[in-house]
């Protein structure tokens, strides 16, 4: 129940973030920057600055759809974004070319990410095998109970841990993108606020992410282990 509880609760969080954001985004999109850059010449130009020549600029269907993959060095902007001539679209480039920027001066906090993405994709397979199995026919795995709390503790605390570290390295693009588009004149200063609380909700998503984490996480440990006398 408390569970229920806790996903209900985080889901709702999550909802109305989410709505928030569209709603802002929807805003300032209709904000058309005076410097009638669009997100896709906005991207090129900040990573030209920083010396990037390695990283391609793409337009990928979707709506917020926008990220930058370390693997294939590659900006990826939905179309809103890149060929959007707005507030939004220029917050929303310059924060994905923030991550390029990351990658190319080797930041700290994105290489530990990096690093754990197959570690979290592992951990969430064995943990939804688990528990998975707790629910059909008890723990079906043939483990004692504690060792099942001892895998699903610490897978959780492995996928925990990824949502906390991601909330650095959003800030860390975020604060990266204002301060070029603000020194690059890119925006004028009600563009810049514009921009900077469109973002400020983006980042908002990945708290909620990481806090419902938190709970779960606290929740799995005193379930298997909190009860013990």
């Amino acid at each position: 129940m408390i569970l229920i509880l806790i996903v209900v609760l985080f889901a709702l969080a999550g909802f109305l973030v989410s709505r928030k954001l569209k709603s802002k985004f929807k805003k300032y999109s209709q904000v058309t920057l005076k410097a009638n850059l669009s997100g896709a010449e906005i991207a090129k130009l900040m990573l030209a600055d920083n010396h990037i020549t390695d990283v391609e600029v793409l337009s990928v269907e979707g709506q917020l759809s926008d990220h930058y993959n370390p693997q294939n060095k590659t900006v990826n902007l939905s179309p809103d974004v890149y060929y959007g001539r707005n507030a939004a679209a220029a917050a929303v480039a310059s924060h994905e070319c923030g991550h390029a920027v990351q990658h190319a001066t080797s930041y700290t906090w994105l290489n530990l990410r990096s690093t754990l993405v197959p570690i979290q994709n592992s951990a969430g397979k064995i943990l939804n095998i688990v528990l998975l199995a707790s629910l059909f026919g008890g723990f079906a795995l043939g483990l004692p109970y504690q060792w099942v709390g001892v895998v699903v503790v610490g897978a959780y605390s492995i996928i925990t841990l990824f949502t906390v570290i991601t909330l650095p390295v959003e800030f860390d693009a975020s604060n990266r993108a204002l301060a070029w588009i603000k020194t690059r004149n890119i925006v004028t200063p009600d563009e810049y606020a514009m921009s900077k609380d469109a973002l400020h909700w983006a980042a908002m998503t990945y708290v909620v992410a990481a806090l419902a984490a938190m709970a779960t996480l606290a929740y799995y440990v005193f379930v298997f282990f909190g009860n013990r006398n």
